[in-house]
């Protein structure tokens, strides 16, 4: 049975449940493949299964790709037959599209060109072909394009390859490739098992003038293409400039004159010797000449990106701490005769949704219950999303506040939910946002409006700038006094895909950032710097806490499709997820995929999709995935298996790290939950204290997590409520899945309006004059709490801070029912086999 009356006492849950672990047997099932099969006996998070990899790794072949002819290809021109070319794009090999010659006015255009990669079989390695049909007026006709795995080749064989580009069997492309193994050449690479940083050189050049005069105002151009910086414009004589380009790539350095182009000098950087400096003049027909001055090195050999599927050591070491404070507070809690050892005390988590200033105030109400319950001590972690990280924000500024009374930064957020806010737009106002956004982008951070907005929304919730920084956030967990924090954010692409579509799942806490689907985290004080391939590339200050505020509750970054999702019924959008999903898991990485050119029809589908999709005010932030390349067998990975749901994770030339800027968005326009932190397998979490504040529909976004568990093989319990409970959710619901222990329990809060009606607290009937009090309205439309009101009035936000502390209290019993079983199922998890 999914759904457990919590009415009914909880130790028949704990009784069944240790006879379905079954104590005394040799192992304990496991269903999933993100957990070990003794992953339930231990307390502490077990080791990733699949370490990061450094080492001189063999397997650098030279691909010979050998474009021969096409038959049949279709015509633009209703006139004459295309102008045909092939570009080829491998993205692991060559920044650069490679092009053939053009063939005039053939419908069989014959090429037969040679193209040369340099590769490593180690990566998964797709091959871009595309046939363009030249225009010289607009822009030239894409007819279409083949993707092929080079991991489908075998050292030592040519290879022909008649690729079917549509229906009829006459319209083909013909390729030929040649892989050739290169034993002497080994490289250097660090692997997760699915993204793969490689070794980095750094180039520094200097342009001097060899005439009398300094600084001359001649502009110059120089290029490494696929380096990190991209083109660089430049006068003479003033400064260094610094290119990071990948070691094993044939680049070169390539500087013209902007007044005269057609002069350029072009440098192999091959050829450069490591470490000494190089001395070239650029024989320009203007004078004076140029000398230039390269000096090429070894990239930085470490890397400042975490590839690695588990907790960081700072959150482990952490858990260590807080074990001790958890297990004072369960013994009090609990009445418990004896200590718990550390492998007894079970992981507790609060999970808190978003809802704009609702959730913030509604956060604070239920914490000060846990609090005054003591039961505030018993929870490991805390995560939030979209307006309920607002009163986390506000809270861990203070590095003691849950060992403090509640009741002073209460007073102060009803201060401010209540305030006028007719200043933040303000001339005033605006003046010093544009100031400190102005600073902003002359620091190096990607100019966007959802940096407006943070600072929009700070002035709506405090009077005057906090200086406060997430990494400093450190300092309420250095002796494990608070539980460990986490915010929520989506990934999403700027344009061409839905939210809902492609979302990846990112996670913030005061020690690191990063993506589990990917395995990938940064500092957190480096988040909003430069980074390719896993290394640190320019250093920026840390932002303020305000512009990740900005992006854990950024609405503005959303398109017309995830409007529309967001404002109907999120049922019919996730059938055709779930259909997306198995065609998906069917397809795996494509070894072949063809793509035709669209028709007419299909041409104004893509002009509609692209109309629906584009984000006007995108967010944007340096991507410290950038560069990355993935692992051949990334697909399988157990982490990335678990975490894949866009319809680009079998296309590693789409994902993210191609990308040079994230686009974040609020969670809630996919789902409005901040839980996905707490199913990593490595946090182990025992049991889930779920806040939700939706208006509509206490359980419709607790069920969408469930099913997005389902599809992904994620451990979690269905969330069934029975009909009567649809139609009358009560304050408290619990869910369990006994079938599969390493499932959390979940003990769901939905922001109801029940038993307070007639009790101001707990046992405390309201007499006739407080009936008022009671009322508190909670309607989807024409509530004083709906999302978009920014201002309460006192007895609203006194009313909702009053309802979600009750909402607490009153189930202090079951409560501490929950946190019994949690230690029972604990213990028996951590019983050794007899």
């Amino acid at each position: 049975m999914a759904l457990f009356p919590v009415t009914s006492g909880l130790w028949g849950w704990g009784a069944e449940l240790a006879c379905r672990l079954g104590i005394g047997s040799k192992e304990l099932p496991c269903r999933n493949p993100l957990f070990s099969p003794h992953c339930l006996g231990h307390s502490q998070p077990a080791a990733c299964p699949l370490p990061p990899l450094q080492s001189k790794v063999p397997g650098t072949c030279l691909l010979t790709v050998r474009v021969l002819q096409a038959h049949d290809l279709p015509s633009k021109d209703l006139v004459t037959p295309s102008d045909c070319y092939v570009t080829l794009w491998l993205p692991t090999a060559c920044s650069q599209r490679l092009q053939t010659r053009t063939v005039r006015n053939s419908r069989n255009p014959v090429w037969n060109q040679s193209f040369h990669f340099r590769i490593n079989s180690q990566l998964r390695n797709i091959m871009q072909l595309k046939i363009f049909d030249q225009d010289l007026v607009t822009s030239d006709d894409h007819l279409l394009s083949v993707l092929f795995d080079v991991g489908t080749l075998r050292a030592g064989e040519l290879v022909h390859n008649s690729f079917p580009l549509g229906s009829k069997a006459s319209k083909r492309l013909e390729v030929e490739f040649h892989l050739r193994s290169l034993p002497d050449c080994t490289e250097q690479l660090v692997s997760n098992g699915i993204l793969v940083a490689r070794e980095l050189s750094c180039l520094h050049v200097q342009l001097k003038d060899m005439g009398d005069r300094q600084g001359s105002r001649s502009k110059v151009q120089l290029a490494v293409p696929g380096s990190c910086e991209g083109p660089q414009e430049a006068s003479v004589g003033a400064g260094s400039f610094c290119f990071h380009f990948p070691a094993c790539w044939e680049q070169e350095l390539s500087i013209y004159l902007q007044d005269a182009p057609q002069e350029r000098l072009k440098v192999p950087l091959n050829s450069l010797p490591n470490g000494q400096v190089v001395r070239l003049v650029f024989p320009t027909s203007q004078e004076p000449l140029m000398r230039v001055e390269l000096k090429k090195e070894e990239g930085p050999p470490e890397l400042a990106v975490r590839l690695g599927c588990g907790p960081c050591a700072e959150e482990q070491a952490f858990l260590s701490r807080r074990k001790q404070v958890v297990a004072r507070a369960l013994k009090q809690a609990l009445q418990l005769d004896g200590d718990l050892r550390e492998d007894e005390v079970p992981v507790i988590a609060v999970m808190a949704t978003g809802g704009g200033i609702r959730a913030m105030t509604s956060l604070y109400g239920q914490l000060a219950g846990l609090q005054e319950l003591g039961l505030l001590d018993c929870v490991s972690y805390i995560t939030g999303a979209s307006g309920s990280t607002w009163a986390l924000a506000n809270l861990y500024e203070d590095p003691e506040w849950s060992q403090k009374d509640l009741t002073g930064p209460t007073e102060l957020l009803k201060t401010q939910v209540t305030k006028s806010k007719l200043g933040v737009l303000a001339p005033g106002r605006l003046w010093q946002y544009q100031q400190e956004l102005a600073e902003r982008t002359r620091l190096g951070h990607p100019p966007c409006f959802t940096n407006l907005w943070a600072l929009i929304n700070e002035a709506l919730l405090h009077d005057e700038p906090h200086e406060h920084r997430l990494s400093e956030q450190r300092q309420a967990l250095s002796r494990g006094q608070n539980p460990l924090p986490i915010y929520c954010a989506l990934n999403t692409k700027g344009q061409g895909l839905s939210t809902f579509e492609f979302g990846e799942w990112a996670e913030f806490s005061p020690y690191e950032i990063g993506f589990p689907k990917y395995g990938a985290f940064i500092p957190s004080e480096l988040f909003g710097s430069e980074f390719f391939m896993g290394r640190l590339t320019k250093k920026l200050p840390e932002s303020r806490i305000c512009f990740l505020e900005g992006i854990w509750s950024n609405l503005y970054a959303a398109n017309l499709l995830d409007s529309m999702y967001w404002a109907s019924d999120p049922g019919q959008f996730w059938e055709r997820w779930a259909q997306d999903q198995a065609t998906l898991e069917k397809e795996r990485v494509p070894l072949l995929k063809i793509e035709e050119t669209p028709t007419v029809a299909g041409r104004i589908a893509e002009f509609f999709t692209d109309l629906l999709t584009r984000r006007p005010l995108a967010q944007a932030s340096h991507n410290f995935l950038r560069g990355l390349h993935f692992d051949r067998d990334y697909f399988e990975h157990p982490y990335f298996s678990a975490w894949r749901a866009t319809k680009l994770d079998g296309l590693p030339n789409e994902l993210t790290p191609t990308e040079p800027h994230l686009c974040l968005l609020d969670v809630g326009y996919l789902i409005n939950t901040s839980c996905p932190p707490l199913l990593q397998p490595m946090r182990d979490v025992d049991l889930i204290v779920s806040l939700d504040y939706n208006l509509q529909g206490a359980f419709q976004q607790l069920q969408l997590v469930g099913r997005f568990c389902k599809e992904q093989g994620i451990p979690f319990p269905p969330v069934e409520p029975e009909a009567h409970e649809l139609q009358q959710p009560r304050e408290c619901h619990l869910f369990l899945d006994l079938d599969r222990p390493e499932s959390p329990a979940v003990l769901h809060f939905p922001l109801v309006n029940d038993s307070f009606r007639e009790f101001s607290a707990p046992g405390i009937r309201r007499t006739p004059e407080e009936q008022a009090a009671g009322e508190v309205d909670l309607s989807p439309k024409g509530s004083p709490y709906h999302y978009s009101k920014v201002t309460y009035s006192p007895e609203d936000s006194d009313k909702l801070l009053r309802l979600s502390r009750y909402n607490i209290c009153n189930n202090s019993e079951r409560l501490l029912e929950a946190l019994r079983e949690a230690v029972l199922r604990r213990r028996l998890r951590g019983r050794r086999p007899e």
